[in-house]
């Protein structure tokens, strides 16, 4: 016969061959030993930690010609006949492959009769998540009241997928994972047994690998050995899972918290060149990070770590980062992780995730505010601090003198009435002043206010404004209460009725969906310039038209419709107000 997979010549054949499940091992010899076994069990847990082992051992424990006992001899003909899988009455269900109502009902049909090779019929259902709800539906009679004669053993990944009313009628055992030190000790029997020279350091790493599944860790322990012909080092089973040296995560770490992005970039191009992929990398090092954050924040923690082997190595660089920004390196990673499932340049993400993170530590911060109390301020944060002194010093001193004119007026209530409306008129006038403002080019754009270059423009807005609907009816919204007024060979000035279309007009983002509609419609790239229409008409009023009488004037429905659009917005926000036609 030819080679047979490690964990399937390791698969454990008593309960004394399981490993790290103690609880449950105890309490099905309990119950053998007084003869109290159940028609029904649910053994649930995660992958590889011997569920359906499990069940296999008990089906021979209640079937062998020396019990029921406590555990299978393994040696008389019903025990090495379930071995093989060559009894029909116990009987191993894929239910991810008979999951109907008929494959059910067939069952139901077949366990009336008496067992003919063993005292029990055993059903063992692996996989019982899969059934169809009709199909748990039509079980569930048999399973509450079955013969003297049947036994049905359930194994599931996900418990939580079974029907209330199915884990009832069970005696329901969870496995739990296997134990980093049960694993590690389970993989050095299986070496010394087949003669595999391994170190220490590579056995504990394929078991932090198998995350607590023992079916797993053997696997890769058979893969190991294959590889390096029966000598498993640490680097040797980092070669063949793709992982990475913890050396590596190290520098790249250290390189983050420097802000150190060239060797950022050259450690992350090194890794693609040795044949990792991006997502592994992701994985691999949104580990090392958690690891580091136990480090720090437990005691003892390194036996806590998933990945990392010499924790006492790595504790300098856990304690040189705050638990702050550990939290905030691990939330970033795991964001860019979940993008980089969708992501066609997957090492591009990974690359910008870890630029994001040197680029944006709160140690800028950090330092920022010391220098602060230390009175060290940065330039560029002093800069805008002045400006914004001398703003404050410039309006207080107009102010100032706007009171001063109300100082001779008599009487308190007076002189209070005049500094009300005088500040009312400073206010107003620094508005007046901010929203008068004109482009560079105004007086340009006066003189080609008529040009046929500006006729041809005009005659293609409303296909401008079609388009920029097409793109987002949001900026539509805010660009159809201006009009253009004039044209420049690199420019357009277009005029608008009320100052917030124009100031929303004019953020950065709206600009640039403007912008590149303007050069698709118009053929040749504009930059977008803007100003009030009302300071626009005085300067197109010809200087000896006669000036019309003041008379009031009411209110049209675009202005009305503006106003309501404004009010929306000031009172909901811009982002959650929808302008709709």
């Amino acid at each position: 016969m030819g080679h047979i997979a490690l964990y399937r010549a390791w698969r454990p054949q008593s309960f004394g061959d399981m490993v790290g499940q103690q609880h449950i091992i105890q309490t099905l010899q309990n119950s053998l030993r007084e003869q109290r076994f159940s028609h029904a069990y649910l053994f649930s847990g995660p992958r590889g930690t011997g569920k359906t082992s499990a069940a296999k051992i008990l089906a021979k424990a209640v079937n062998c010609e020396r019990g029921p006992s406590t555990e299978p001899c393994n040696e008389c003909e019903a025990c090495r006949r379930i071995t093989a899988g060559a009894v029909m009455d116990v009987v191993e269900i894929d239910a991810a492959s008979n999951r109907g109502v008929e494959e059910i009902r067939d069952l139901r049909e077949k366990v009336k009769y008496a067992p003919t090779e063993v005292r029990h019929k055993v059903y063992i259902i692996d996989e019982v998540h899969m059934l169809t709800t009709e199909a748990f539906n039509a079980l569930l009679k048999t399973l509450e009241e079955p013969p003297a004669h049947v036994m049905f053993i359930l194994a599931t990944t996900e418990p939580h997928r079974l029907p209330a009313t199915i884990i009832s009628r069970c005696q329901r055992f969870d496995f739990r994972r296997v134990s980093l030190e049960e694993q590690v000790d389970r993989l050095a029997q299986v070496c010394s047994e087949e003669k595999i020279e391994a170190d220490r350091d590579g056995l504990e790493y394929i078991a932090k690998l198998s995350d607590g599944g023992m079916r797993d860790a053997i696997s890769l322990l058979d893969q190991a050995a294959s590889f390096t012909d029966g000598r498993v080092t640490y680097q040797q089973v980092l070669d063949i899972t793709g992982g990475m040296p913890e050396e590596q995560f190290a520098k790249l770490a250290l390189a983050v918290r420097e802000q150190d992005v060239a060797t950022v970039l050259t450690v992350i191009e090194q890794m693609m060149q040795e044949g990792k992929s991006a997502d592994k990398c992701m994985e691999s090092l949104l580990y090392f990070f958690r690891d580091l954050l136990m480090v720090k924040l437990v005691p003892d923690g390194g036996v806590m770590t998933e990945r990392l082997t010499q924790v006492n190595t790595f504790r300098d660089i856990a304690e040189s980062y705050g638990a702050s920004d550990l939290f905030a390196v691990i939330d970033t990673l795991n964001r860019y992780q979940t993008e980089m499932k969708y992501a066609t340049q997957p090492q591009t993400l990974f690359e910008v995730a870890l630029l994001h993170i040197a680029t944006q530590r709160s140690g800028t911060v950090s330092a920022s505010s010391s220098a602060a109390k230390t009175g060290n301020v940065p330039v560029e944060a002093s800069g805008i601090v002045q400006q914004l002194q001398r703003q404050v010093a410039a309006l207080e001193s107009k102010l100032n003198d706007a009171l001063k004119q109300g100082v001779h007026t008599e009487g308190s209530s007076a002189a209070s009435s005049t500094r009300e409306r005088t500040a009312a008129a400073v206010r107003q006038n620094v508005r007046a002043s901010v929203h008068a403002k004109k482009p560079p080019q105004f007086e340009q754009y006066v003189a080609n206010r008529n040009s046929p270059q500006f006729q041809q423009v005009r005659g293609q807005w409303g296909q401008v404004l079609q388009r920029v609907k097409e793109v987002g009816v949001t900026i539509h919204a805010w660009l159809v209460n201006g009009e253009p007024v004039s044209i420049l060979e690199d420019g357009l000035l277009v005029a608008f009725k009320n100052t917030i279309h124009r100031d929303t007009t004019e953020k950065p983002s709206n600009r640039e969906v403007i912008e590149r509609v303007l050069q698709e419609v118009l053929g040749k790239p504009y930059r977008l310039d803007t100003m009030m229409l009302k300071d626009w008409e005085v300067t197109d009023k010809p200087s000896d038209a006669p000036s019309e009488a003041f008379q009031l004037e009411q209110e049209g429905a675009e202005d009305t419709k503006g106003k309501w659009i404004d009010e929306a917005i000031q009172m909901f926000g811009e982002e959650l107000v929808i302008i709709k036609e």
